[in-house]
């Protein structure tokens, strides 16, 4: 139902990924979507939770704890409504700003340590609640403009995989 909304980013990213990294196999496991890719001699797991967004820390620390997984492996790629569509911030650590997915994500991992890839989505227009607008799908200019951003952030991902934080940071933040 929800498929290319903008609450939808961070499977929108992991779509982007997958088709990237030719992935074309994914299975049910501990509550996920998950496929396994290679890059640059770095093996990933990307992983898409199968239950509602608001309590995906299930599913998250399930696979975790079955791959031995800690923080420091750990990417979340989320929308954000304070970041102007379009745009990313990447970072580690921080709190969940009201987003119910990563409140369930801190609240089931006991842990605030991990990275986060947020996507830019930008404030409802007027007076549009937002819970409307982030499970709407944009339209016209607006829509392309999160599709360059689902790209651009596929390949942030790949950046803070192989070049660290800071480098990626200065490039896409």
């Amino acid at each position: 139902d929800y498929e290319h909304t903008r609450h939808n980013a961070g499977f929108d990213v992991i779509d982007q990924l997958a088709s990237m990294l030719s992935v074309n196999y994914w299975k049910h496991e501990c509550g996920c979507l998950v496929a396994r890719a290679t890059w640059d001699g770095h093996k990933l797991l990307l992983a898409k939770p199968q239950s509602f967004m608001n309590t995906s820390g299930g599913p998250v620390r399930q696979l975790m704890n079955a791959y031995g997984i800690d923080g420091s492996q750990l990417i979340v790629i989320h929308d954000d409504l304070d970041i102007d569509a379009g745009r990313l911030r990447i970072k580690f650590g921080g709190g969940h700003g009201g987003h119910n997915g990563l409140r369930s994500i801190v609240d089931k991992t006991g842990s605030a340590d991990w990275y986060r890839l947020r996507v830019g989505i930008g404030r409802p227009p007027g007076s549009m609640d937002p819970a409307d607008y982030v499970l709407s799908r944009p339209k016209g200019e607006a829509a392309e403009t999160h599709e360059s951003a689902i790209e651009l952030a596929a390949h942030a991902v790949l950046a803070l995989i192989d070049e660290g934080l800071e480098a990626a940071q200065r490039t896409y933040n």
